[in-house]
């Protein structure tokens, strides 16, 4: 195996599981304890992995770094397809669901757009515009106001107020990052704040989030995963995050990699 190759293997591996230990890799790869190390040097110095002691992780944001709606759209689009698909799968005619700002919650709006009898709650511009466009007679969308943030979220005092009073059977919620110590987490600490209304207003929390966001840690806690009745992710989930979901949340789903239905055109 050429160091190229050998050097993306363990880059898939760092960010499949999250982490490699530099053990494993020369037991798995039968090269040289020197060898390992040089490759993981390689991978640092070019920004894809971060070197810890005996071995590397992924190399993360800072967790106060938060992406633009456009640039998250683009990322891990056939998973967050698979996910919607799956979630939608959970809304039934004549409820009220609400729908947290985020890429993969928006794409989920696109699969629920023809459902009838629907209200929906969302602090998203961008969500309301989905449904502003494929517009029903007898559906009620409910757009907080807020201050708007870099991913088109609407939150602060103005989106908790209105939050607060309400009632819905089933949030779907996207999240920035999560892991066993940081639970489900968020780079803005006024979206944190607005989430957390969010869940208290629901009767049944369902987080959406692809299997990059596993090991990323926002620098505000929206929920613990025990919190969770169901979260979705997709067949990229390492066993080691599988396992930890499995004995926290009540139900965990994963879907395949490819969306049933030809991709969205957006």
């Amino acid at each position: 195996m050429l160091a190229q190759q050998r050097q993306q293997a363990i880059l898939e591996r760092v960010r499949s599981s999250g982490g490699v230990r530099v053990a494993d890799l020369v037991r798995e790869l039968s090269v040289s304890d020197m060898t390992i190390r040089r490759d993981l040097e390689v991978l640092a110095e070019r920004g894809l992995v971060e070197k810890v002691h005996g071995g590397a992780t992924v190399a993360g944001p800072g967790s106060t770094e938060e992406p633009g709606f456009a640039a998250k759209s683009v990322r891990q689009q056939p998973e967050k397809e698979a996910i919607a698909q799956q979630a939608a799968q959970l809304v039934r005619p004549g409820t009220a669901i609400a729908l947290s700002a985020g890429t993969t919650t928006w794409t989920l709006a696109h699969f629920v757009a023809d459902v009838p009898e629907l209200t929906v709650i969302t602090n998203s511009i961008r969500i309301a515009d989905v449904f502003h466009r494929s517009p029903r007679a007898d559906r009620t969308v409910v757009l907080t106001g807020g201050v708007r943030t870099p991913s088109d979220a609407l939150v602060g005092p103005v989106a908790v107020s209105a939050i607060r009073r309400l009632h819905v059977d089933t949030l779907f919620l996207g999240v920035h990052g999560m892991s066993v110590r940081a639970g489900f987490t968020t780079p803005n600490l006024l979206e944190a704040e607005t989430n957390r209304e969010l869940v208290a207003a629901a009767h049944r929390l369902v987080v959406l989030a692809d299997h990059t966001k596993w090991g990323t840690v926002g620098i505000s806690t929206i929920a613990d995963l025990a919190e969770a009745h169901v979260v979705i992710t997709d067949s990229g989930l390492s066993d080691e995050a599988r396992e930890e979901f499995t004995s926290r949340v009540g139900e965990l789903i994963i879907t395949n990699s490819q969306p049933e239905s030809e991709s969205l055109s957006r």
